[in-house]
């Protein structure tokens, strides 16, 4: 029990260095040049410091300038250190380019072959698993998430992540033949946003929400 609890307060510690080498790294940026390419909007209080707002998911949020500390708007409390981390992750990243519109698996994501298969396990598979054919209750489940519908697919929605990035996923009804099947789609210019490390926790979490969503209505 002791080396599990060492283990799990090293990797927060290694977590929490991580957040701080991001927050340093941009630091020193203009943060209007930052906005720009984020698709965030800038406040400056003349002081040297101001914050980013913008949505993650549908919540509101703000970040400070310049030590890049992410809070909830409406309570003003922090986010937690994975969604931290995301943000930061985004800031650093973020060149501007604005999303095609095309999309791609998280295969054709940078190295995102070498994990698409686990990456498949506990997000497509797992889906598929749980709604089973059951169309309506994966449209419920994603509707309760403020899923915008989208025509691909027997039933697909597109949600936005972050000011530029997005996922679709779309459920594909199967047959005597085939079980339905569940996909997590991202814009083609995905990697110019955030590191395919970044895209496998989104895509967990969606899951994580599409599930939870599911439940409450069971």
């Amino acid at each position: 029990m002791t080396n599990i609890t060492e283990n799990s307060n090293i990797k927060e510690s290694r977590f929490i260095h991580r957040i701080n080498e991001l927050r340093n790294c941009i630091s020193s940026h203009d943060p209007f040049i930052l906005a720009a390419k984020t698709g965030t909007t800038y406040s400056d209080n003349k002081n040297g410091q101001g914050e980013f707002l913008f949505q993650l998911w549908e919540n509101k949020v703000k970040l400070s300038y310049p030590d890049f500390i992410a809070q909830d708007t409406a309570t003003n409390g922090l986010l937690p250190s994975i969604d931290q981390a995301l943000i930061l992750y985004y800031f650093t990243t973020a060149d501007g380019l604005s999303e095609t519109g095309d999309w791609i698996s998280f295969s054709e994501l940078l190295d995102g072959r070498f994990y698409n298969q686990a990456f498949q396990g506990y997000t497509g598979k797992k889906l598929s698993v749980e709604f089973k054919n059951n169309k309506q209750a994966f449209i419920s489940a994603a509707q309760k998430l403020s899923g915008e519908v989208f025509s691909l697919g027997d039933a697909s929605f597109k949600f936005k992540v972050l000011p530029r990035v997005s996922l679709l996923i779309v459920f594909w009804l199967g047959d005597e033949d085939f079980p339905s099947s569940v996909q997590i789609l991202f814009d083609s210019r995905a990697n110019h946003y955030l590191p395919t490390d970044a895209y496998a926790i989104i895509g967990s979490t969606i899951t994580r929400r599409l599930l939870a969503a599911y439940c409450c209505n069971h």
